[in-house]
């Protein structure tokens, strides 16, 4: 009888003692990986939420730029790490491209989706210096040079970016590859080989070339989506331009390793929702011209699973997968 008793209190003790342990979530500060370079679009999004998750929880949100391999060293990084709430980061709509070029086995399957927090439709950007008003015009003389005069960047090889450019020139029956793609590590060394001469085109999310827009170096022409964005009410639509029915559009989510504890992983979830919410992100996102977009858990593990599914097709079509 007394061998009961002792075991059953035991028993109440270590199952207190645990729920204390979890409860106290986090004790140490959390490493946020961003797998693209320090100035573009993904890492300004990573620190400012970063920020807001830190107040939120109460510890340091370490934000590393972790960059390589057209996004896999970085999302390698986050899927490898501990499933224990100390290592999150910056999941872009890169990890639904990557396996399908044969770059990774990695996909959206290893990752524990917490919440997508921001949508941005591609665009059709030039140097001011290029002397295109229109896309129609750009569209001309692309048409009207042999393939490979001009060249294009803004991700890394088979990055959304590539595939953006691929889908619009298909979708104006010229080939996927008459364009050339010079691959980077993101918008903004895109954007600034462009503005020196080293690249005619850069499709990427208008608001990556807020900056330069504003400054009178960059010109958007299009916009890759079905409505004029917002942040851009001037910028037509390639429909409205050219009639081509392409759109895409970028996602950046929050995610860690595949297995969180369910009470770490709910926690997160709650501290990037309060920080979604706050106006400091909200403000940054409008001024900056970012797009935005809420899904948590379950909801954003399927917008991610989807976009794997279609751009898989768009890829294949475009000769950039490899299987």
């Amino acid at each position: 009888m007394h061998f009961i008793k002792t075991a059953a209190v035991a028993a109440v003790t270590l199952a207190a003692v645990t729920g204390a342990a979890w409860a106290e979530y986090p004790e140490r500060p959390i490493q946020l990986i961003v797998p693209w370079g320090a100035g573009g679009g993904t890492d300004a999004v990573g620190r400012l939420l970063g920020a807001e998750i830190q107040k939120e929880l109460g510890v340091p949100v370490n934000v590393v730029n972790r960059t390589g391999g057209s996004g896999v060293v970085g999302h390698s990084a986050i899927a490898n790490a501990e499933p224990d709430g100390y290592t999150i980061g910056i999941m872009t709509i890169e990890i639904d491209m990557m396996h399908w070029q044969g770059l990774t086995d990695l996909t959206y399957e290893d990752f524990d989706i917490l919440a997508i927090v921001n949508a941005d439709p591609g665009g059709v950007m030039v140097s001011a210096d290029a002397g295109y008003d229109s896309v129609e015009a750009l569209l001309e003389k692309i048409k009207s040079e042999p393939a490979g005069t001009f060249k294009a960047s803004g991700t890394g090889q088979g990055g959304i970016w590539h595939v953006g450019l691929a889908g619009w020139l298909l979708s104006e029956g010229l080939a996927p590859d008459h364009v050339t793609f010079v691959p980077s590590q993101g918008a903004a060394p895109g954007l600034t080989d462009m503005v020196a001469g080293g690249v005619d085109i850069v499709p990427s999310s208008l608001a990556e070339g807020r900056s330069m827009i504003d400054a009178g170096r960059v010109v958007p022409l299009a916009s890759m989506s079905a409505e004029r964005q917002g942040a851009f009410p001037d910028v037509p639509t390639l429909a409205e331009s050219t009639g081509s029915d392409w759109t895409v559009a970028v996602w950046r989510s929050v995610a860690a390793p595949d297995g969180l504890p369910d009470d770490v992983k709910t926690k997160l979830m709650d501290a990037i929702e309060t920080a979604y919410n706050s106006d400091e992100y909200q403000t940054f996102m409008k001024d900056r011209g970012f797009g935005l977009r809420w899904a948590r858990g379950d909801d954003a593990t399927q917008i991610v699973a989807d976009d794997d599914a279609a751009f898989g097709e768009v890829m294949k079509k475009a000769g950039l997968a490899a299987e």
